[in-house]
C-alpha cells in the first residue's frame, strides 16, 4: 500500500467518523423538537387553547425560512421536503392528521397529499370528488386534497361545482410536476397492445404522443390513473398511462417513460377544511361570486381589483345553479383577505355582485 493510499483511506475514515457525530447531533436535535411538540400540545390541553395542532400558516413560514437559511449544496426544494417529513412526524405525536384524497391509492391526488402533509399523515382513498368534500364537512377526516386545475387541460369543474354547494375552506394549495408513463404488467403482450387506460384528463395530456406511438389503439377513460393500472393486471392486450406511485404499487412495467405532451406539465391541488387560516406572509384568496345578469357585469366585478392593486392569478366561470344564462366567477388573487386593499376590493365587489363567497385565504404552494 502506498503512502498516497494510505493517506486517502485516513481521509475516508475521518470523514465517516465526522458524519458519525453530525448523525448523532441531528437525532438529538430532531427529538428534542419532537419534545417541543409535545409539550405545546400539553399546553394547548391545559390552556383549553383550540385543539388545532396543524397549523398552515406556521408550516408555511417554517418551510420558508428552511429554504432561505440553506446554503447548499441540497436544492432549496430538496431541504424543505426533509422539514416537511420532520414536522410531519412531530405533528403525528401531537395528534396524526386526517386526510382524504381522491383515490384509489397510487393517484396524483395521493402524491400531492403526501407531498403536503408528509409520510405520517393519515390518510384515506375515496372514489369521486364529491365523497372528498362529504368526509370533510361530515369531521371524518380534517381536511380533505382535490385536483383544482391542470397547466395543459385547465381547470377541473367538478371540484369548481362542488364549492357552490360546500361551506368548506381553502387551507393550502400544492402543485406537483406530472410525469405520465405508459406501463404493462407482466402478462402483457407489448407488440399486441390494442387498449390503454387512463383518466380522460391523462389521455389528453398525452394525446400527441399517442398518436405519434399508438394511432390505432383504443383509448379508454377510466375513474383514475391507479384504476387503470389495476385494469392492466389482468389483461394481455392492454396498458396504462400512470406516474411512478402507481407503477410501483401495483407491479407494473414502465414500457415509456415521460410520453407528457408538456415538458412543464403540472397539477395544482387543494387543501379543503373548516379551518381559516391567518396571514402566513404569502399568501393567495379564492372568491366566488355570484353576478347580476346586465351589461358591463364582468367589468363592474373586475374593476374593484384593478384600482386596489389586486393581482388576479385565475378567473373562470361556470353556470350557475340557481338560473339559466347566470354564471359564477371563480377568482384568485395574490395576498390574504384581511390586508387593507383587498378587504376594500371586496366591500366594493359586495355593492356590485349578488352573492360573494370567500373561499379561503391561504399560504402560497412551498412546495
Amino acid at each position: 500500500m502506498t503512502e498516497e493510499t494510505e493517506s486517502g483511506d485516513q481521509r475516508l475514515l475521518e470523514l465517516r467518523n465526522r458524519i458519525d457525530s453530525i448523525d448523532g447531533d441531528i437525532a438529538r436535535l430532531i427529538s428534542e423538537r419532537a419534545n417541543c411538540a409535545l409539550a405545546v400540545a400539553a399546553l394547548k390541553k391545559a390552556t383549553g387553547e383550540d385543539a388545532l395542532y396543524y397549523r398552515p400558516e406556521r408550516e408555511a413560514q417554517v418551510l420558508r425560512r428552511a429554504m432561505e437559511r440553506n446554503s447548499g449544496p441540497l436544492t432549496d426544494e430538496e431541504m424543505a421536503r426533509l422539514f416537511r417529513e420532520i414536522m410531519s412526524a412531530c405533528l403525528a405525536l401531537e395528534e396524526p392528521v386526517k386526510v382524504a384524497y381522491l383515490g384509489p391509492e397510487g393517484t396524483f391526488t395521493q402524491q400531492a397529499a403526501l407531498k403536503h402533509f408528509g409520510n405520517s399523515a393519515q390518510s384515506r382513498p375515496l372514489a369521486v370528488i364529491d365523497e372528498v368534500f362529504r368526509e370533510v364537512e361530515a369531521g371524518a377526516v380534517s381536511y380533505g386534497v382535490v385536483p383544482i386545475e391542470n397547466s395543459t387541460e385547465g381547470v377541473i369543474n367538478h371540484t369548481l361545482d362542488n364549492f357552490m354547494t360546500s361551506n368548506l375552506c381553502i387551507c393550502g394549495e400544492v402543485e406537483l410536476r406530472i410525469h405520465h408513463h405508459l406501463m404493462i404488467s407482466d402478462v402483457t403482450r407489448a407488440e399486441a397492445i390494442t387498449r390503454i387506460y387512463s383518466h380522460a384528463q391523462s389521455l389528453a395530456q398525452c394525446r400527441k404522443w399517442l398518436d405519434a406511438h399508438y394511432p390505432n389503439v383504443e383509448r379508454v377513460a377510466v375513474s383514475s390513473n391507479a384504476d387503470a393500472a389495476v385494469r392492466v393486471k389482468g389483461e394481455w392486450n392492454s396498458a396504462a398511462i400512470a406516474g411512478d406511485m402507481a407503477a410501483e404499487l401495483y407491479g407494473l412495467k414502465i414500457l415509456s417513460e415521460k410520453i407528457e405532451d408538456r415538458p412543464d406539465n403540472s397539477t395544482r391541488f387543494l387543501i379543503i377544511g373548516t379551518q381559516e387560516v391567518p396571514a402566513s406572509g404569502d399568501d393567495k384568496t379564492s372568491l366566488m361570486v355570484s353576478m347580476r345578469n346586465e351589461p358591463g357585469a364582468l367589468h363592474n366585478l373586475l374593476e374593484p381589483f384593478r384600482r386596489f392593486g389586486v393581482d388576479l392569478t385565475r378567473v373562470e366561470t361556470r353556470p350557475s345553479q340557481s338560473g339559466h344564462w347566470n354564471y359564477v366567477f371563480f377568482i384568485d388573487f395574490k395576498g390574504h383577505r384581511d390586508t387593507e386593499a383587498i378587504a376594500s376590493a371586496l366591500r366594493e365587489v359586495g355593492i356590485c355582485a349578488s352573492d360573494v363567497k370567500v373561499l379561503g385565504s391561504y399560504p402560497r404552494g412551498v412546495l
